[in-house]
């Protein structure tokens, strides 16, 4: 291994253990507040930017960690383990610096990825209306840019971050056309929001987004992407969003560490060690990937109900941990879901065989 490899898989275990210590000294003890008043509060942020969290999706050659995969999973999981809330609207962030990162329009990275990864700037993404077929999201070419159209159901950050990355399929090509938006920018005529009131991580200020004849530059197109590689990438994606649901396990299972419970925290431990492994296997097999990530998500529900039999009747009352991390788990079961794994939910919850 060479001296910058050495270097930089250092720093990254130095960022992972960074991330598991703000996860059980600033973020789960701030998590009930969070979920209560539906706010995270601006020093979360200020603290995650301070800690360099913001660019860790960053190659080194770009002035990143250059994390390994594992090391990026492994804060990932931290972070969702002490605030779901924080962590879930935190994570749509590399989304865009990722997409800075890789861009062509190097006009726009030098404008935006500095900023983005340090933390001065904060992002989030509009990706399911490109993603169903019919898709909700479309664009149209026009002179000098791009008229988008549509509706995106689930935009998490809203009021939280400067920029929406907002992703649509072409009307004539079906590319998947992403741009990058100054939230502030947006004009009323072009976009209207409705607030959606969540059972769980309601502080993320998630919005239903209307779009009609939003025209936007050429020059806020981040990427032009074939449909087929555009839905390639996915596995990715699923296997990051697999970290929600081992975040509410971890939790757990030191909750029941610290109530004296360590059968049952060990049992966890040992079930989410096997679906873990089963998820980074699956990264090039889609259906794998989907079985695991299903396992996972209803490791979290049983888990979750695992604290709530374990706290009594503490746990039924509202604000309590078990009670707050049970919809957590709900929440797992749904966020950034696609149909091949809401299918096999389905029939694991169901009993129904054959659903996949």
């Amino acid at each position: 291994m060479s001296a910058d490899n050495q270097q930089n898989t250092a720093r990254g275990a130095a960022l992972v253990t960074e991330a598991f210590r703000l996860a059980d000294e600033v973020l789960f003890p701030a998590a009930g507040e969070v979920d209560r008043t539906s706010t995270i509060p601006d020093s979360h942020w200020k603290t995650l930017a301070d800690a360099g969290f913001y660019g860790i999706a960053l190659p080194a050659e770009l002035g990143g960690p250059g994390l390994e995969f594992p090391q990026l999973i492994d804060i990932l999981e931290a972070m969702m383990s002490g605030c779901l809330t924080t962590a879930f609207t935190w994570l749509q962030h590399h989304g865009v610096v990722i997409a800075l990162a890789v861009s062509t329009n190097a006009e726009l990275r030098e404008r935006f990825l500095s900023g983005a990864a340090s933390g001065e700037l904060r992002a989030g993404v509009a990706y399911a209306g490109a993603v169903p077929t019919p898709p909700r999201m479309r664009v149209t070419r026009v002179d000098g840019g791009w008229r988008l159209d549509g509706h995106a159901p689930f935009v998490s950050g809203w009021g939280i971050t400067e920029l929406l990355q907002i992703s649509a399929r072409d009307i004539e090509t079906d590319d998947v056309i992403a741009a990058i938006v100054e939230t502030d920018t947006l004009p009323d005529s072009a976009v209207r929001v409705e607030p959606v009131d969540l059972s769980a991580g309601n502080g993320s200020r998630t919005v239903a987004l209307e779009v009609e004849a939003l025209v936007v530059p050429d020059a806020a197109v981040v990427s032009r992407t074939p449909l087929d590689v555009f839905f390639a990438t996915q596995n990715v994606g699923t296997r990051i969003n697999g970290t929600q649901p081992f975040g509410v396990v971890r939790r757990v299972i030191r909750l029941l560490g610290d109530a004296g419970r360590p059968e049952p925290a060990q049992a966890l431990r040992d079930r989410a060690a096997e679906i873990r492994t089963r998820l980074d296997q699956g990264l090039g097999d889609e259906d794998a990937l989907m079985q695991a990530r299903a396992d996972g998500a209803r490791l979290a529900v049983e888990a979750a109900s695992t604290l709530v039999v374990a706290t009594g009747g503490p746990a039924l009352v509202r604000g309590n941990p078990a009670e707050r991390l049970v919809r957590e788990a709900a929440f797992t079961l749904v966020a950034a879901s696609r149909p091949p794994l809401k299918e096999r939910l389905v029939g694991s919850f169901s009993g129904v065989d054959g659903i996949s």
